[in-house]
Order: structure tokens, then sequence, then C-alpha cells
């Protein structure tokens, strides 16, 4: 939201550099480069409902704290500590709906969720501008921290544990608090997501804390684990990656094509991230209606057994409709056709953005349901470096390039890296999960 409002933070701040300036934006989506390596694994030891709340309210504070900013020091590192607040929910929602929901009707319910980090970019600006054009920026930031405390409010509330694991682990506890020592020991009394380490020789008070130091070290380190020996998270990582770079380089290069090229006012300039908006909103609502239904069906066809690779269909469109909206995109831009058209591409675009994502995600979900905030968490990690890195060499690849020869290139690499990901997980998901120790077969 404090993107439209980056001029007049520059000019209450006295910032001429164009660098700085563009980090007062990015440098909360930095945060989210670090924030999921912990608060995914977190979710995982502590459960998902009290780190989520912790972290909102951490996200809170720090967000009311950048209204208050005296100097540009100090609104960068408000915003950070904001942004680690902020990536919670990118790294255990995804958990969440691993845990509400089975994988016949999981698919409605990541389309939905994973809109938000797409649509949420796109409706921003919008919000943003119009907050700090009718009054300062600092509102932009005070009015969000309002919306964020009902949210928390309500939280405080409705939002319960969803996390097997966690839940069964408190009932067991409980029933070891209540039981008679003399009858029955604390090892005896686990879960069936517990290893063997109660089963150790020594005191209960020694076995506790033996198995809370294993378990601390072992949810801490999976999402690094994770990512250096799944070549699941590899590359379906470094995609999304590249996806979510895409997408803050349009948010961050649209007002220069429409105020630079088709000579427009910053008003009428920022209407054209409605666009992004039409392509991710619409494809997003046909994916969501569609998934679950195609998974059903090709389950059906297996026998009855469903497999995560049924999610990946619409990853195939998706692919195909990223490098043609760019090119439609930069082309246009740079022949000065229309106005329209650079927004079909943009469409176009999000479209792709938005299938792939989707696909991507309900695959994460499905192939490591237990683990599954660990696996996002090293994802969003990966894609929040690409979105925090690519809208600050944007600026210099378009005026070396031209818009056109730029999203070619931007097109070229999306079918380098996009279209071979779903035939090689579709073909061969199942090899490459059954030789993972975290997958689930």
């Amino acid at each position: 939201m404090i993107a439209p409002a980056t001029d007049q933070v520059a000019s209450t701040f006295g910032i001429k550099s164009h660098v700085m300036i563009a980090l007062i934006t990015s440098i909360f989506v930095l945060a989210y480069v670090f924030g999921p390596l912990f608060l995914g694994p977190m979710s995982e030891i502590y459960g998902r409902s009290r780190v989520l709340q912790l972290a909102n309210l951490w996200f809170l504070v720090w967000n009311l704290s950048c209204g208050f900013a005296r100097t540009e020091s100090q609104l960068l590192a408000f915003r950070f500590l904001a942004g680690l607040g902020g990536s919670a929910p990118m790294s255990i929602g995804g958990g969440v709906l691993g845990d509400c929901w089975r994988p016949d009707e999981r698919g409605k319910a990541v389309a939905i969720f994973s809109l938000a980090p797409l649509l949420g970019p796109v409706i921003g600006p919008i919000t943003g501008a119009w907050v700090a054009d009718r009054s300062n920026w600092r509102w932009v930031f005070w009015s969000t921290s309002i919306v964020d405390a009902v949210i928390q409010i309500l939280g405080m509330f409705f939002l319960q544990e969803t996390y097997a694991p966690f839940l069964l682990g408190r009932k067991a506890e409980l029933t070891r608090k209540s039981m008679d020592a003399e009858k029955a020991s604390y090892s005896e009394i686990r879960t069936v997501f517990e290893g063997q380490d109660r089963s150790q020789e020594g005191s209960d008070e020694n076995i506790l804390y033996a198995s809370c130091r294993t378990i601390m070290t072992k949810s801490l380190t999976r999402p690094f684990v994770l990512f250096t020996r799944e070549p699941i998270v590899q590359l379906l990582g470094v995609y999304q990656a590249y996806l979510y770079g895409i997408l803050y380089l349009f948010l961050t290069t649209l007002p220069s094509i429409f105020q630079g090229v088709y000579q427009q006012s910053p008003g009428v300039a920022g209407l054209h991230y409605i666009a992004l908006g039409i392509g991710v909103t619409g494809a997003s609502q046909l994916n969501a209606r569609t998934m679950d239904k195609v998974y059903v069906y090709l389950k059906s066809k297996n026998g009855g057994v469903g497999k995560p690779e049924f999610r990946l269909p619409a990853m195939f469109p998706g692919t195909v409709l990223l490098p043609i909206g760019c090119l439609i995109t930069g082309w246009s831009s740079q022949a000065h056709t229309h106005w329209i058209a650079p927004d079909i591409g943009i469409a176009l675009a999000g479209a792709g953005l938005i299938l792939s994502f989707q696909s991507i995600m309900a695959y994460i979900v499905d192939t490591f349901t237990l683990h599954a905030a660990s696996a996002l968490a090293a994802i969003v990690c990966l894609r929040s470096m690409a979105g925090f890195v690519f809208p600050l060499f944007a600026p210099a690849m378009y005026k070396a390039l031209g818009f056109g020869k730029g999203d070619t290139l931007l097109a070229v690499i999306a079918i380098v890296i996009g279209c071979p990901a779903p035939w090689i997980f579709w073909h061969y998901g199942e090899r490459i999960r059954n030789s993972s120790r975290y997958a689930k077969s």
C-alpha cells in the first residue's frame, strides 16, 4: 500500500536515491526471506494458532510504528520488522489448509487462499494511493494497523488450533499428568506422531528435555533440509520464485508504462492495476471451481487412489499464458498501441501466474502434508528474495533493452524454467516422492 506514497515519504525525509525509495516498498518483502524459516517450523512445535497470533501482534506493533517514524532509517527498520510478522500467513497458511481439508476438498481452499498474496499487491497500491491522497503517507500505516487490530481481536476468539500432532501432544501431556506414576511411566504415553525418543532410559524430566531439544532441532532445520535435499521443493521453489519476481516487476513498472509511454496521470495509470487483478481473480475463481473436480475425476480413473500430481493440470496452461502475456505487454507498449493491448497482456500474465501459483501450492501441501509449513517456508523464502530483487534491476533492464526486448527476455526464461516443470512432475513425481523421507507416498 505504501508504493504510491513513496514520493511523499521521499519528500518528508529528503530521500534522493531511487534505490532507497524502492527499498521503502521492497524491504517488507525482504523480511519474508527470513520470517518463514523460523515461523513455519515453530508452528509445527507450538501449534498454528499460537504462532499466527503472536506473529500478527508483532506485525501490528511495528506497522503502527512505521507511521511514527522520524527518519528514513527508522522507517526501513520498522518495515523490515513488520515484514517478519507479516510473513507468518504465507508460510503457515498452507499447513492450516492441509490440516483442515481432505485432498478431495483441498483444491478450492488452496485456490482461494493463494489468491491473497497475488491480489493483495494489486489492491494495495490503489487503496494506498487513495489514503495517501486524502491524508498523508503515515495514515497508510495507521489505517492498516486499525484493520489488523480488529483481526487480532477476532482471532483471539475464533482462530482455533488445527495441527493434529500439537493437539494430540497436548492431550497426551494432560493424560500423563493425570496418571499415577506407579501404574505407568512417562515414556509409555505418546502420540502416533512422536518418535521413539520417549522410550529412552532416564527420568521423566530428562526424557522431556531430550525430546524437546530433538524436536526443536529437527523442526527449525527442516526448511533448510527440505530445500537442499528435496528436488520437488528445489524445482518448484525456483519457478515460483520467478513467478513472484515477475509479479513484483509488473507492479513496479506499470506506472512507467502508462505514465511514461501513454502520458497518463498517476491516478489514471494506477487504474491499470485492475487489469492484473482481473486476470488473477478470473483465473483463480475458474481454478477454484475445477481443481477439486479434476482431482476427483483423475482419482476415479486411478482406481480411487489420489496423487499430488493430479493438482498439476492447471499448471500446463499457466506456463503458456505467462510468456504470452509478457510478450503482448512488452511489444504493445514498445509500439505504443492502444492502452487496452498492454492491459490484455497484463491480464493474461496474471492468469498464468495464479494458475501456476495455485498448482504448486496445492502440490506441495498434498506432498508434504504433515510438514507443509516447513516446505512452504523454504519456498516462501526463495520467492520473497526474488520479489525483493526483481524491482531493483527492472529499471536498468528496461532502460537498456526497452519494454519489448525486456519482456521477451522474461518470457523466454519463463518458458525454459516453467514449461518443463509440470511435465517432469506429472511423469516422474511419484518416483521422486517415493525416494523422499518427508513426502507422503
